[in-house]
């Protein structure tokens, strides 16, 4: 037996319906797909609106850099790491997804960790027609290499007149979420 036709979908109404027309209960299970009936279909307009919020995310860390790199971080570049701040977005609304507001109820201040040394870069309001009803404070880190030393040499020598410090960022960073209105204590993410 195939239910199609009249029958708009597979729900416990239709079922009644095969029932109310005699169709014994052992052959309707048997003849319908046990996992349509009972999972539901994903709702493809939530994970396209996750993904676009998602990438809102990641352009908003991004352009967080790029202002913060001259006037904050005293560098003409910055490198970082592929898919750091797609990671770090993932984060942000895995966390935001317990809120009552979701991640429009979230402040978000960014930092950097230089040398043990935590620097404010910014402080993104996700939506300020919204009360927050969380923070959450993200820590960029420096990458550790052995070729700035080489770079510190040539930024000493002669060729320092046209050389500007490029900040290489770190796969690693610190995601802390502190509730504003509750006595749950924070949660702590080390991303690697």
């Amino acid at each position: 037996m195939v239910a199609t036709g009249s029958l708009s979908s597979k729900n416990p109404a239709s079922i009644s319906e095969l029932l109310d027309r005699g169709y014994h209960p052992e052959r309707l299970l048997s003849d319908f797909d046990y996992w349509d009936y009972v999972v539901p279909e994903p709702n493809l307009n939530e994970v396209i609106f996750e993904e676009s919020t998602c990438q809102n995310l990641v352009k908003m860390l991004e352009n967080c850099l790029s202002e913060s790199k001259q006037t904050k971080l005293g560098c003409s570049k910055v490198l970082v790491p592929e898919k750091l701040t797609q990671r770090i977005a993932q984060d942000v609304l895995r966390l935001s997804s317990t809120e009552p507001c979701g991640l429009r109820g979230c402040v978000m201040h960014v930092n950097l960790e230089i040398e043990n040394v935590c620097k404010k870069l910014d402080r993104i309001v996700c939506d300020s027609s919204v009360v927050p009803t969380f923070e959450l404070t993200l820590v960029f880190k420096q990458e550790n290499c052995s070729w700035t030393r080489f770079r510190d040499f040539f930024s000493r020598g002669r060729f320092s007149s046209g050389f500007r410090r490029t900040l290489i960022l770190s796969s690693g960073f610190r995601l802390v979420k502190k509730k504003l209105y509750s006595l749950i204590g924070t949660t702590v993410i080390e991303g690697s």
